[in-house]
This record gives C-alpha cells, structure tokens and sequence, in this order.
C-alpha cells in the first residue's frame, strides 16, 4: 500500500500543495492546484490536504504513482476519471 503525504505550499487563488507517493518501490512527487470554488464544492466537510489526500487515493485505486500527472490541477481528474466527484465522498471518510 501506498503511503500518501499532502503539504500547502501556496495560499493564492489556487491553492497550490505538494503531495507525496512513497511504496516499496520508491517515491514521486506531485505539484497540485486546487481552486477554492472546486474546494468549497467538492470538500465535503473535508481540509484542503484531507481531499488531495483522497483525490491521490482515488488515483492509486486505478493507476500506478507513476503514472499520475507530477503536476496538475485536481479538476483535470474528472477528465480522465469521469465518476471522480461521485466517487470522492468514499474517500473522504
């Protein structure tokens, strides 16, 4: 299992983190974007780093760590994964 680190590293309009895969086999790095609209629409009751965390758990359940994007914005996930928003709650518990 894929152990999962979140850290704000921006407070603008996005907010902006960097976020950590590490297993096994290694470690990648991702710099990630979130909007405070998708914040406030997708949280759920859930911190900033708490839904990167889930986004990034949603992700590992369907790709490798190395397959993620190294940088993006948590909106582009709906794109490649179209039950993304559906599906974030589960993560979110």
């Amino acid at each position: 299992m894929s152990a999962v680190s979140v850290r704000q590293i921006a407070e603008g309009e996005p907010l902006v983190f960097e976020a950590r895969v590490s297993d096994e086999k290694g470690e990648t790095q991702h710099r990630v974007t979130l909007s405070r609209m998708d914040f406030e629409r997708l949280r759920h009751g859930a911190t900033p780093e708490r839904l990167i965390e889930a986004a990034f758990r949603f992700l590992l359940d369907r790709e490798s760590k190395e397959s993620i994007l190294a940088r993006f914005d948590v909106s582009v996930i709906a794109h490649y994964f179209p039950d993304f928003e559906q599906k974030l709650p589960e993560y979110l518990k």
